[in-house]
């Protein structure tokens, strides 16, 4: 069913040269991507209140403290390379060129963009490992005084001594973070002939975690063969780590609304470029065909979707992040008062009282525990199976015409980009953007429509507007009866040509 490895591309965690122009001037657009392109090496200060290029989509589509940006691939258990990492060798220095302090005046959107990216650094790296008579431990950890407690669990999902070889994204308070695991073979009877440990990383934001995957990956391999040689570990911290401000100053929270569009239309969304490796959205359309549909409309009404599969759970966090990618809007003003389309990735029993405080989320689990606590969740997504104990969600998982249609069109279009690819031989645009540009022009002709119908002298939905937005006016009805509630457009009229379904 999957076509290509659902395994991020190995990078080494080393800087890659800035193609920065000496001097530290303001980057162009395309300079920009460049530089989103490729991790930062400068010691600026973030925090908690930035946890990257967001949570979900809000106000005129995702801001910074919204929504999932770091992952990729779904439809098959992810790989292992072989190939060696070289990050337990001598650190090289710095490579990038800082940008210059910012001087008073207008921000560029580009230069807030560099700017906040730089901030994007390592807050701890940690050992997680199996022991047969405690359960899962805490091993080591860089600094000392770092709060870690629960992440021993998340490190090391439940059900992981099944694979030899897993990766997981998670959430920890503030920070968002990335494990590797691995499971070998050893002679021993105290640990019963199998030695599993965890190395992982803590971040104030996803969006470059992958690129660190194969240092991680390289570093789990070593723990197993040598347990307790944590140089290599504690080079790279000194070298990523980040310096938190207590105040805040300084630190980019969020992006205007209107200059998240302008992201979109000029940079080519750079959290999406930056932030998963090429197939994530494509394998993730063809292993839910159709039903893609469905998970759509949900994400768009900030439903609580929590995702079940036994391990390995790390392409399963991958389709958590495709999920929040369903419903990015960049119409200005737009989304001022919907919940947050939260990304908890990986979660066990232990972020049960975190979820029960949430409005919407999408989240991952290997712990079958979680289907009977239906209150915790809108829509339980077991493999392909998408289900709802919510009378009032049911009928919006039948897919409508207009759903289907919409189907067609996108696997024309990948078709037709396939096609002209393969004609050219240029890989002019990729899948990923093919995708995730569909269902973000699809979310804005909808509230495009409904603000245009909402400015008229007759506010009323029609067949008409609802056919504009790309709805069917009959089977769509319920699912656009829940969006004008949602995001506060529940004072227009619906026709009563829309009554009957």
């Amino acid at each position: 069913m999957v076509e290509r490895s659902d395994r991020a591309p190995l990078l080494d965690w080393e800087e890659v040269p800035s193609a920065e122009k000496p001097g530290g001037a303001a980057p162009g657009v395309a300079h920009t991507k460049d530089r989103l392109s490729s991790p930062s090496n400068s010691r600026a200060s973030s925090g908690c209140s930035a946890p990257g290029f967001g949570w979900s989509s809000g106000p005129g589509g995702p801001t910074p403290n919204r929504s999932v940006s770091s992952a990729d691939g779904c439809g098959a258990p992810p790989t292992t390379s072989n190939t060696p990492a070289t990050a337990d060798e001598p650190l090289p220095p710095d490579k990038e060129e800082h940008l210059s302090d910012p001087k008073p005046g207008k921000v560029s959107l580009e230069d807030r963009v560099v700017k906040w990216e730089e901030k994007d650094q390592i807050v701890s790296v940690f050992v997680v490992t199996f022991n047969t008579r405690s359960g899962n431990m805490l091993e080591w950890c860089l600094p000392k005084d770092m709060d870690l407690d629960g992440v021993e669990f998340k490190a090391i999902a439940s059900g992981s001594h099944r694979v030899t070889t897993d990766f997981i994204y998670f959430r920890k308070g503030c920070y968002f973070g990335l494990a590797c695991f691995a499971n070998m073979a050893v002679e021993s009877t105290a640990e019963r002939g199998a030695r599993m440990k965890s190395v992982g990383i803590l971040s104030p934001s996803y969006t470059l975690l992958y690129r660190y995957m194969s240092f991680l990956e390289h570093q789990v391999r070593l723990q197993l063969q040598s347990p307790g040689h944590y140089s290599p570990l504690e080079a790279f911290y000194e070298d990523k780590r980040a310096l938190l401000p207590p105040s805040g100053e300084d630190v980019i929270t969020a992006l205007p609304a209107n200059a998240w569009g302008a992201a979109i239309n000029h940079s080519m969304h750079p959290e999406m470029k930056i932030t998963h490796p090429a197939g994530c959205m494509s394998q993730f359309i063809r292993f839910f065909g159709e039903q893609i549909m469905v998970l759509w409309k949900l994400a768009l009404l900030r439903r609580r979707i929590l995702i079940f599969s036994p391990p390995p759970v790390g392409v399963v966090c991958y389709r958590v992040y495709c999920c929040c990618c369903l419903a990015n809007i960049s119409i200005p003003g737009v989304g001022m008062a919907v919940p947050e389309f939260r990304p908890f990735f990986y979660v066990n029993v232990a972020d049960i009282s975190a979820l029960e405080n949430e409005l919407s989320y999408v989240a991952c689990t290997t712990e079958k525990i979680f289907e009977e606590k239906k209150d915790l969740y809108d829509v339980y997504v077991d493999n392909q199976n998408v289900k709802t104990y919510r009378d009032g969600l049911k009928p919006l998982l039948r897919l409508s015409n207009a759903d289907r249609e919409k189907y067609r069109k996108l696997t024309e279009q990948r078709q037709m980009l396939l096609y002209s690819q393969e004609e050219s031989g240029e890989l002019m645009s990729s899948e990923e953007d093919l995708f995730i540009l569909f269902f973000l022009e699809q979310n804005n002709r909808i509230f495009q429509t409904l603000s245009e119908v909402a400015g008229s002298p007759d506010p009323t939905v029609t067949q008409e507007s609802v056919r504009a937005m790309g709805l069917d006016p009959h089977g769509d009805r319920l699912f656009l009866l829940h969006l004008l509630e949602i995001y506060g457009y529940d004072s227009l009229m619906v026709s009563e040509q829309l009554c009957c379904s």
